[in-house]
């Protein structure tokens, strides 16, 4: 499908029915407007599309077959399914009785960037702006699983112990696309993974990421090539593999630094529901704001239960004091009064972990390549690399107090947020700048997301949730009726390459 035109389509079609990602209050609708656009304009292009069910009967995957149409994915996680069909037949299907609601499987975009990028400092001195480091002597996130949904990693020196085990304790991929391995030769998710994770054996201790003993998980859920893209499909079906996997890899935090390259309302969003469906099993969810600057919040960015993470540029200095927001960080209302991000940790000029220097984006920034101790990584920006800076110190504070539920964590984290720094404005960073040995240090067990409404799509699955006596671990797939979503696509706009 010609994506780049679909998409620049879809911003005009926004134009005129409005930001998608506004919430009504309403019951979502049970067809996208750029659905409907993509009918009326292309009707005979085969588009991938995300159902939500009412209910767990088939009538609805019989009406796809009978409109010319193939089911090509189960998503028992919000009891629905991923179809291919031509566009002009989606009215047809969204008008099925049992539909509740079709959505677009759009491309996902990464939330790094190339051209934002700088030859200045190459030192790590987020680690000392976040001041992980002061906690490093008992907690350096031992035994805690985090989940890394992104492109791939690599197995490289950084991700293994000194006794030469690896850390990257399980691989899995969910696309058809280019590079059907785990392995990353993009470059992405091994730079993310090295923010959460890398343990700096290759730079002789330079370069060090969050959490130097967590385990990593490789949910790879995108192509390496066209921009390393993924769908809300491959990204659903990664989470889905998270919770049925949580035990047995102790997966107690997921990494997101994605964004959907379409606008949507957390109540119909497959992602969104996805990832409530991870955050009410016990799973700490976080997301990238994307890189879209001012009111341009998109899933997962958008869900009022995770954390969302702003990028800041801390100058190449560990005092925060001449921290300033990025320019490219995304912010906004995301769901009615709800403000996003929750918090902000530097994300200019990081260098981390890189895949293959010949493919992917170090092919396409040699730049960005940069020596240390002898060793080569890479440089990004973006919110891409702020959010596993919170992931690495959700995974320090879980090791340090196992029994804190996502809400707690979520809480903490705000509550010992830094606001002392000339930077600062609570509409662009949110709580504040992330302060990893203030919460540890912290002793509060209050929890954020009182009172917020889970999405709708998680009320009429084959298990409704009743949200008056929700209970931890009390939501599973079927409470979603995933036969009624739509299928956006998804990029990695959280990466950014500007001046």
């Amino acid at each position: 499908m010609r994506i780049g035109r679909l998409l620049l389509a879809l911003t005009l079609v926004l134009s005129l029915f409005g930001q998608l990602g506004t919430e009504t209050g309403l019951q979502p609708v049970a067809l996208q407007p750029y659905l409907a656009y993509l009918a009326a304009q292309e009707p005979e292009t085969v588009i991938s599309v995300i159902v939500q069910k009412e209910t767990a009967a088939t009538v609805v995957e019989t009406r796809v077959t009978d409109l010319g149409g193939t089911i090509t994915a189960d998503l028992s996680i919000i009891q629905g399914f991923a179809a291919l069909l031509p566009a002009g037949m989606v009215p047809e299907l969204a008008r099925t009785p049992g539909v509740k609601t079709v959505s677009f499987d759009a491309p996902m975009v990464e939330t790094d960037c190339a051209d934002c990028t700088t030859t200045g400092q190459l030192s790590n001195t987020y680690i000392r702006a976040i001041r992980a480091d002061q906690v490093w002597g008992q907690l350096q996130g031992q035994g805690i699983g985090v989940a890394v949904v992104d492109s791939g990693v690599n197995w490289q020196t950084d991700l293994y112990t000194v006794q030469g085990q690896n850390r990257v304790v399980a691989n899995v991929a969910f696309h058809n696309g280019y590079n059907a391995t785990t392995f990353d030769a993009y470059s992405h998710g091994s730079h993310v993974a090295g923010i959460i994770g890398g343990n700096g054996r290759s730079s002789n201790g330079a370069i060090i990421g969050v959490a130097p003993q967590s385990r990593i998980i490789n949910v790879k859920v995108s192509d390496d090539l066209n921009q390393g893209s993924g769908t809300a499909l491959s990204v659903v079906q990664g989470l889905q593999w998270v919770l049925q996997n949580k035990a047995t890899y102790n997966i107690r935090v997921v990494n997101l630094s994605l964004n959907s390259a379409v606008p949507e309302a957390y109540n119909t969003s497959p992602i969104n529901a996805a990832v409530e469906v991870l955050w009410f099993n016990g799973i700490v969810v976080v997301a990238s704001a994307g890189n879209r600057g001012s009111g341009a919040i998109y899933p997962p960015a958008n869900d009022p239960f995770i954390i969302t993470v702003g990028a800041t540029d801390d100058r190449g200095t560990a005092a925060i004091s001449d921290d300033v927001v990025a320019g490219y960080s995304a912010y906004g209302i995301a769901t009615g009064v709800l403000t996003k991000p929750e918090l902000v940790a530097p994300g200019r000029n990081i260098v981390s972990l890189m895949g293959n220097s010949g493919q992917g984006l170090p092919a396409a920034h040699p730049g960005n390549v940069v020596s240390v101790g002898g060793a080569r990584y890479f440089r990004m920006s973006g919110t891409s690399m702020a959010a596993p800076m919170v992931a690495g110190a959700v995974a320090l504070l879980l090791q340090d107090e196992p029994r804190l539920t996502p809400d707690q964590v979520k809480y903490r984290l705000m509550a010992t947020a830094n606001k002392s720094w000339g930077g600062y404005s609570a509409s662009t960073a949110g709580a504040g700048y992330l302060d990893v040995a203030a919460a540890i240090n912290g002793n509060s067990t209050q929890s954020a997301n009182t009172g917020v409404a889970a999405s709708r799509l998680l009320w009429t699955g084959a298990k409704p949730v009743t949200w008056t006596s929700v209970n931890w671990n009390s939501v599973n797939w079927n409470s979603v009726n995933w036969n009624s979503v739509n299928w956006n696509s998804v990029n990695w706009n959280s990466t950014y390459w500007g001046p």
